[in-house]
Order: structure tokens, then C-alpha cells, then sequence
């Protein structure tokens, strides 16, 4: 490997496509990512963990403007942290800092992300202000398009699926603060979600999908939620990308291999997949600038 003055980031990944271990990987996973953006995939997302206190949110809310993002699967707290930044920041902070401390000056950590508790006040107010009342039942996604549409900032993820039309499934939302605010508005007024309408959403979603590719970031309940709808369509995920830190010994859903998915039918024996191992928010910017600036050259 090489390193030049005035790389571009496609030029570095491109040399990683010669070395080994994890270069050669996140090298394949932009290979497969070209492709899923220039082929007829219908593209799917899905969002783990605490990525938007990390920093991802303007590119995963750019991705969804720029029409390269169909479908998002994310964690309630993504969404959570998403409306916080639509009138507040996120602060920098230190990973060893003393928690105790912190509590006592009203802030909550995210690894070496901090977030004061007025921003939590701030939030709480505006969703009990934007919260949509009805009696009639709505889909999870529609709750979440009709909560995007009231958010005042167009970097929002919300916001930007609200406008361009991309669903978000969150289906552990009530494992968020968005789900505890929507039981302490449901005290108060209507609300009605039916959280499984959602499952026959996204099939119909695959159903309709000539070809799937995935862009999984960590895994858990987002993956699992997006892959296990392929289970009963006779279809599975062409293209399959994977960016976790976790490792597949122990069991869990968050480092299972994509190969193992092959055995459930999620994904397509004859699939280009690939697992990155890696701090994903090193490896996710990366990927999507080397595949932004390939289809800026060939433009």
C-alpha cells in the first residue's frame, strides 16, 4: 500500500483492494456498495446502536435525499438522538470521565458523547407538541412519516424520509423515549399504532423488489427485522454489506456472519456479501465516500 499526497478517499480505499485483513474487506464492501447504487436494487438500511450521537446523521439523512437509501430499519434511540439534533447538539465529552459527577451536573453519557437533560426537556415538550392524535390505527411508518413532517430541521433523518418518502421501520420502538413520551401521550388523547401492520409493510416491500441489497450497520433488532422479511417471499438479498465491531462465537445476532443468513434463506446463496469488522464509524464514512466519489467520476 502506498500512500500519496492529495488522495481522495477512493483512491485510498482502492489501495486496500491489494492488502489484507480488514482493508480487503471494506475494499469489497465498496465494491458491493458501487453496485447496489448503480444497479436496480431496491436498498435497504438498517441502523443499530447510537450512531447519530457518533456523527452519522447528515449522511445517512443526505443518503436518503440523494435517492440512495429506500428503506431505513433503525433503533429507537437513533430516532430519539435525530429529533434532539433538530434543535440541540450533541457535545464531545470524556469516555472516563466520572459519571457521578455528570449526573449531578445534569448529563447523560454516550461513551464520549454527552447530552444535557434540558435537551431531554426540550424533547419531551416538542413531542408532546408533534405527537399525531388519532383514533383511527396507523402503521409504525406512518407514525414515524406524520412525527418527521412536524420536525423543523431538513438534516433530520426523520424530516428527510418524511419528505422524500422513504419509510423507517423502528420496530422496537417503544424501547426509546419516543415509545415512553407516546404512553404518557396516550393518557392524555388518542393514539393508536399498530406495531405488527409493519412487518406486512416491509414484505410487501420485498415482495416488490426485483432485486435487495442490505446495508446492515452493527445488527441486532434492525437486522433481524429487515433480513427475516425476505423469509417469506421466494426472494433473498442479492447484495449484503455488514459494518460490526461484534464477532460470531458467542451467538449473537450481532456478529452473526452473513453467510450463516444463507442458511436461513435471508440471503441468497449466490449473494456478494461481505463483513467488515470495525469501528463503524470509521468504516461506514469511508465506504460511502469512496462509492460517492466513483459515481462522481463516472458522471
Amino acid at each position: 500500500m502506498e500512500i500519496e499526497p492529495w488522495m481522495d478517499a477512493d483512491e485510498l480505499v482502492r489501495m486496500m483492494e491489494t492488502c489484507g485483513f480488514g482493508a480487503r474487506r471494506l475494499a469489497e464492501a465498496v465494491n458491493i456498495y458501487e453496485e447496489m447504487l448503480l444497479g436496480d436494487y431496491t436498498k435497504f438500511f438498517t441502523l443499530a446502536g447510537a450512531m447519530v450521537p457518533a456523527g452519522m446523521r447528515n449522511i445517512i439523512s443526505a443518503l436518503i435525499r440523494d435517492g440512495k437509501m429506500d428503506v431505513l430499519v433503525s433503533t429507537g434511540a437513533n430516532l430519539v438522538h435525530d429529533i434532539i439534533e433538530s434543535f440541540s447538539h450533541h457535545i464531545l465529552g470524556d469516555s472516563e470521565a466520572s459519571d457521578a459527577n455528570l449526573r449531578d451536573e445534569g448529563v447523560s453519557r454516550i461513551y464520549d458523547v454527552y447530552v444535557d437533560d434540558d435537551d431531554f426537556v426540550r424533547f419531551e415538550e416538542l413531542l408532546q407538541e408533534s405527537l399525531p392524535q388519532s383514533s383511527e390505527p396507523m402503521t409504525g411508518t406512518e407514525f414515524l412519516r406524520l412525527l418527521g413532517s412536524r420536525i423543523d430541521d431538513k438534516k433530520s433523518i426523520l424530516r428527510s424520509a418524511s419528505d422524500c418518502g422513504v419509510p423507517i421501520f423502528c420496530p422496537a420502538l417503544s424501547d426509546s423515549m419516543i415509545g415512553l413520551q407516546a404512553w404518557l401521550y396516550k393518557q392524555t388523547r388518542k393514539l393508536n399504532v399498530d406495531a405488527f401492520s409493519d412487518v406486512g409493510e416491509l414484505v410487501d416491500i420485498c415482495y416488490g423488489s426485483e432485486r435487495a441489497g442490505i446495508v446492515i450497520i452493527g445488527g441486532g433488532v434492525p437486522k433481524n427485522f429487515a433480513l427475516q422479511s425476505m423469509l417469506v417471499t421466494p426472494k433473498s438479498f442479492d447484495l449484503a454489506i455488514q459494518l460490526t465491531t461484534d464477532r460470531p462465537e458467542p451467538g449473537g445476532l450481532s456478529g452473526a456472519t452473513l453467510s450463516e443468513a444463507v442458511s436461513w434463506g435471508k440471503i441468497a446463496p449466490g449473494a456478494r456479501k461481505v463483513t467488515v469488522y470495525g469501528d463503524a464509524t470509521i468504516n461506514f464514512p469511508l465506504m460511502v465516500a469512496s462509492a460517492l466519489t466513483r459515481l462522481q467520476k463516472r458522471a
